[in-house]
């Protein structure tokens, strides 16, 4: 045995109690082959269905971005049955004007929900997504304690985290999709930057042990499922790499998480970056200049006067006290491993390297969401697009539900402390049940009639369009002023012309023949389904003027006119494309075009897929070489 491991046994049994390696048997547990292996996988697993029942039971909940995600799902599934692999344009947001949110949106989620919609039918995909979160999250914080906990503590740190409150909240009250996968990635992000397999001779040997291929997934992975979860895995990884650097005296953290970010975020360029380069083309400011988005209206417990963002405080009063319910649970958890002297005891291979960085991140949140953080919240690259400090939160719940499993669980197996651990696990379980109960009466969105599944589908087969994002809207624009039920193509004037009224009961703007504004209407050629990023008119113009298009202006549309490429268009205040047209038969061709920043981001991305098989021969080979 090594001057480590027998450092640990002679400090006694309290070390085994708390901390295993590996899952190793601790002294007189016998290993139980077969299917008690996967007993952990299968508790969190139910423990994630147990979550999901309300929704089970009572259908899907109609969160905050609710219709948003099921809007998008159902446009990419339409894409794809066009043939369009990578689609870039939402055609159903501004009442059928569309809106270039595939480029500027990660793609794994709305991908995700797509496919669960063309395999599960619409009315359960949403529950489906939430399921499988929910499963993942418990899975990938169970993973993580596993590094230095036994079966039953990892398998209970997974299910803490499902029960957490901030992934009830994310899941029943906000509907936010893809947010919810911060609970899966950034715990194995934790866990590939943290790991210490020891008995490396070199820096290099110790980074490249496995898990830098992993680690690199994991941060891809969280920019391709929500842009403020990308930037919050950015700098989590570089804090827990500097962190556990200074820990272990040791440049092998900060290096593996430098090769990690590499072939990672090229791998990712596909997306980031023309989301990146084109952001000149829409109003993306609205995402953070917004009362109701800006990071400044969202502190701990703060209250606004102006009426318009009551609503906003009564989520954001929620999310203050799941906030401070979570850390305060981190924080007793912490203090009573350190009453037990659990966490000064450990050792190497797992270690102080481990636990102090994940004990870190729950002061450090708790940091940011206090209005003393404020200048850094200004002065750190990107930091204001997380629009809300208390996401934050998706950090501290792994960290939270280990310590709070290590501080619960019992560990000796004398058979008095048999007994404690099924009476602690029967407590866990009410309070599993109570959270739930509490998440389906106070997070849980009844859905309005407009807001049900199966009223969407109604609206969208019927091609009357859903409210846009308004950060997606050409620059000096305003899609509000798009009126409901145009026709595809409107023949005026005045490039600038006004198409809809004002609607005396409703006060939307409308569109209908009898007003007048458009001199002759026409329609798509069709053939069959509309292509989503293809649209094609021949007509004849009764007079020269100008075609407005229930199409929203943006760059990357290709529009031609009787073969003609057209370059210079009238802007209009709507937002929407307005061509000039001659008098006689006209042919008025509109397609995407691939833009030279999308041609070079596949280029760096096909590039950081080859770094990253490359990266993962190299570290299987390393560990097929003894080390001297």
């Amino acid at each position: 045995m090594s001057g480590e491991g027998a450092g640990i046994r002679e400090q006694g049994p309290g070390v085994e109690a708390c901390l295993r390696r590996d899952g190793a048997p601790g002294r007189g547990e016998k290993q139980r082959p077969g299917l008690r292996r996967y007993a952990g996988p299968a508790v969190v697993v139910a423990a994630a269905a147990l979550a999901t029942a309300p929704e089970l039971i009572r259908g899907n909940s109609c969160g905050h971005d609710f219709d948003v995600h099921l809007v998008s799902w159902l446009d990419c599934l339409n894409a794809w049955r066009h043939g369009i692999v990578y689609p870039h344009w939402t055609p159903s947001p501004n009442y059928g004007a569309g809106e270039p949110r595939f480029v500027f949106y990660p793609p794994l989620t709305w991908m995700a929900g797509a496919a669960l919609g063309a395999v599960f039918g619409w009315r359960f995909a949403p529950i489906a997504f939430t399921l499988l979160c929910l499963a993942a999250t418990g899975l990938a914080v169970r993973a993580l304690a596993r590094e230095a906990f036994d079966n039953a503590v990892a398998a209970l740190a997974g299910c803490a985290a499902i029960f957490s409150g901030f992934a009830l909240f994310t899941a029943y009250e906000r509907a936010a999709f893809p947010e919810f996968m911060g609970g899966v990635w950034l715990p194995l992000l934790m866990l590939f930057a943290l790991r210490d397999r020891g008995g490396s001779a070199s820096p290099v040997r110790g980074a490249l042990d496995g898990s830098t291929v992993p680690l690199a997934l994991a941060l891809g992975a969280s920019w391709l499922s929500n842009a403020p979860l990308g930037v919050m895995a950015s700098y989590l990884l570089a804090a827990l790499a500097l962190a556990a650097a200074l820990l272990r005296r040791s440049w092998t953290p900060v290096l593996r998480a430098s090769i990690a970010a590499v072939p990672g975020m090229a791998a990712t360029a596909f997306y980031w970056l023309p989301a990146k380069l084109e952001q000149s083309w829409v109003d993306i400011r609205q995402a953070t200049d917004d009362p109701g988005y800006n990071f400044e209206n969202s502190w701990l417990f703060a209250r606004h006067a102006s009426p318009v963002l009551q609503m906003h405080d009564a989520v954001l009063r929620q999310a203050s006290w799941i906030s401070v319910s979570m850390i305060a649970v981190a924080v007793a958890a912490l203090a009573v491993c350190w009453r037990r002297g659990a966490l000064s005891r450990l050792q190497r291979p797992a270690g102080a390297g481990w636990w102090i960085p994940l004990a870190a991140i729950p002061v450090a949140v708790l940091f940011l969401l206090l209005p003393v953080s404020r200048p850094v919240w200004r002065a750190v690259p990107e930091m204001k697009f997380l629009q809300y400090p208390w996401r934050w939160m998706e950090a501290v719940e792994a960290p939270m539900a280990i310590f709070f499993a290590a501080a619960l669980w019992p560990q000796s197996k004398e058979p008095r402390s048999r007994r404690a651990q099924w009476a602690a696990g029967m407590v866990c379980a009410a309070a599993f049940l109570a959270a739930t109960l509490f998440a389906s009466v106070r997070f849980f969105q009844v859905c309005w009639p407009e807001d049900t599944v199966a009223s969407v589908l109604s609206d969208y087969r019927a091609g009357t369009g859903f409210e846009g994002m308004y950060e997606y809207e050409p620059p000096a624009s305003d899609a509000t002023l798009i009126a409901m039920a145009l026709p595809d193509a409107c023949l005026v004037d005045d490039a600038n012309a006004e198409l809809g009224r004002q609607d005396a009961g409703t006060g939307n703007l409308v569109w209908d023949a009898g007003q007048g504004s458009c001199s002759a209407t026409f329609a798509w050629r069709r053939h069959g389904d509309e292509n989503p990023e293809h649209r094609e008119l021949r007509a004849a113009m009764p007079h020269a003027g100008f075609l407005v298009l229930r199409l929203l202006r943006y760059p990357a549309w290709g529009v031609r006119v009787n073969g003609q490429g057209v370059t210079s268009l009238p802007r209009r205040d709507d937002g929407l494309l307005a061509v000039p047209v001659p008098e006689g038969p006209v042919d008025v061709t509109v397609d995407w075009t691939i833009t030279p920043d999308v041609v070079l981001s596949r280029w760096i991305s096909a590039l950081g897929a080859l770094g990253l098989f490359g990266l993962f021969l190299l570290e299987r080979g390393l560990r097929r070489i003894p080390v001297s």
